[in-house]
């Protein structure tokens, strides 16, 4: 392990220069990886994992457009391609990457399928930290494990293709074999994490349902449109409030905190924007902090969770959710968006 220095707190992270990608193949090597549900992680994990040269199978509700794009990937019905039960059968490693309510709605099926010795393998802490509401309680002679990419699906394949990796996170919840950890770790670095920090179940959990709703998504969303609306309602054109709120931030400013951190993107802009930004982050930063207190608790206490698992549950949630997101889509400034990316001189050629 190294061991770094976070702003005066040491920790232990492995890199994949420690852990190889061969070390995880000889960690793996017995090993047969089903990969449930190929719709937001499954693809990324499944793909990186089958190009680095691991056994990997997927398992999908057969003819449904995620078992197409499956077959689109290249992965073959009745060899690496099955339904849940028989991939849940078939496994050594059972990844579970569906959505949280289909791992709940699965479970009697995939529970049945485990054998003494199986690791099930988590990306989210979700279903372990909150049994109480999801009925998910493995069995006590399997390892029970997590890798959490810190990134959505679409660059954890990215950061893959590029050669840059995706940070995760790794946990040991049940450790029956005396290996859950260094399958966990393998399987970190066979899906292309470029370093694995140490956390929790439960750790893991509340911090990503925090940040999901925060400033990563929920936040984010909600104070561009804030921005937007007001640079709007005193007489700002659609594209010079679309360019302040989010072409620059997105294609500028963020670029800069992400090479060198918030104070060399502050050194970097005009004497005008340091002082602005400067006087006003404590005003912002001070406005939010009780609705990050009321989300934190949320978390905590497993309201948040029971609002995802009885909305995401619905039979008509896909029929809703495609509502909720064409309002967003449809808004001005989200079309003012669509105008803007498509004068990018890439997308012009």
């Amino acid at each position: 392990m190294a061991k770094i220095d976070f702003g005066g707190v040491v920790e232990e992270v492995i890199t994949s220069e420690e852990f190889t990608i061969d070390k995880a193949r000889e960690v793996l090597k017995d090993e047969t990886i089903a990969i449930l549900g190929y719709g937001v992680q499954g693809p990324a994990q499944a793909l990186n994992l089958r190009d680095n040269g691991f056994p990997t199978i997927i398992g999908q509700m057969e003819g449904d457009a995620y078992w197409e794009k499956a077959i689109a990937d290249g992965f073959v019905p009745g060899k690496t391609l099955f339904s849940i039960e028989e991939a849940a059968t078939r496994g050594t490693i059972i990844k579970e990457l569906l959505s949280d309510a289909g791992q709940v709605a699965t479970w009697p099926i995939v529970k049945k399928c485990l054998s003494e010795g199986n690791a099930l393998y988590f990306s989210h802490g979700f279903s372990i930290v909150y049994k109480e509401q999801t009925g998910i309680i493995p069995p006590e002679n399997i390892d029970v494990i997590l890798v959490a990419p810190k990134g959505s699906g679409t660059n954890v394949r990215r950061n893959f293709l590029d050669g840059s990796g995706i940070n995760s996170s790794y946990a040991v919840f049940q450790d029956y074999t005396g290996r859950a950890t260094e399958r966990t770790l393998a399987l970190g670095i066979a899906i292309g994490s470029g370093y694995l920090f140490p956390t929790t179940f439960e750790k893991e959990v509340f911090s990503d349902l925090t940040g999901e709703r925060g400033v990563l998504m929920g936040c984010l969303a909600g104070v561009m449109e804030a921005q937007y609306n007001l640079l709007r309602k005193h007489g700002h054109s659609p594209s010079e409030a679309f360019n302040e709120t989010v072409e620059e931030l997105t294609q500028s400013l963020i670029r800069l905190v992400a090479e060198n951190g918030m104070d060399w993107m502050f050194a970097n802009c005009s004497t005008t924007a340091q002082r602005g930004a400067l006087d006003w982050s404590p005003k912002f930063r001070d406005a939010v902090a009780p609705v990050f207190d009321d989300l934190y608790d949320r978390v905590k206490t497993g309201k948040e969770t029971k609002r995802v698992l009885e909305v995401n549950s619905a039979p008509d949630y896909l029929v809703k959710l495609r509502k909720e997101l064409d309002v967003i889509k449809n808004s001005e400034m989200w079309k003012a968006g669509a105008a803007v990316r498509s004068l990018r001189p890439e997308n012009r050629k």
